[in-house]
């Protein structure tokens, strides 16, 4: 009978099959770090991609705030110069107040009426005066009402009645007057113009 030691043998084929299996958990290792590593890199790169479109972003952000505050830099320069417009005008309407206010006074004081003391204290005019008939001073009063665009609201105060001597305070014909006073509004340029628009957009609307 023929014996056969088989254990050199069997230790052969094991350690054979752990060095395959040192090799494949090798090569499985290194798979395993090379996957790590690409995936790292790539989000590696996702992020740096994702840094530069933010700083971009902020850029952008920064470029459009500049931009707005230059616009409302000026802005307020427009309302600057619309104020200094508009200061400009008003007193150019202010010089011309005066004279379209004694040209009405001129035109609207009636016969029979004569005003001895002007004074004014800013929009405010007080008129002092004489008239022969208390009916001339209400044709004053309507006449300084219906025809003196630059004057409004015209209010009367006090009316009393004085004679008054030709000869001096003794002597020579007596003739009996009414002394009186009242109170007009210069109208403001700027508040007529309002008015007047707003007087006109009925008419532009039921016009449409």
């Amino acid at each position: 009978m023929i014996r056969i030691n088989l254990l050199p043998h069997r230790e052969m084929r094991r350690q054979q099959r752990k060095k395959e299996f040192n090799v494949h958990a090798g090569i499985v290792a290194a798979i395993g770090v090379g996957i790590a590593f690409g995936v790292g890199m790539l989000i590696n790169s996702q992020i740096d991609a994702q840094e530069t479109r933010n700083r971009f972003i902020q850029t952008r952000i920064a470029d459009l705030d500049a931009q707005i505050k230059e616009i409302a830099n000026l802005e307020e320069e427009i309302e600057s110069l619309r104020a200094r417009q508009e200061s400009v005008e008003q007193l150019q309407s202010n010089h011309k107040i005066p004279v379209h206010m004694m040209y009405e006074l001129v035109e609207v004081v009636p016969e029979g009426v004569y005003l001895t003391r002007l004074s004014q204290n800013g929009s405010l005019v007080s008129l002092t005066g004489r008239a022969q008939t208390t009916e001339r001073i209400a044709d004053l009063l309507r006449n300084l009402t219906t025809q003196a665009p630059t004057l409004d609201k015209p209010q009367l105060g006090e009316i009393k009645a004085i004679t008054l001597r030709s000869g001096g305070p003794t002597g020579g014909e007596a003739r009996r007057l009414f002394e009186f006073s009242m109170n007009v509004v210069i109208k403001n340029p700027a508040e007529e113009k309002t008015d007047q628009a707003q007087a006109r957009r009925p008419s532009q609307v039921a016009s449409r």
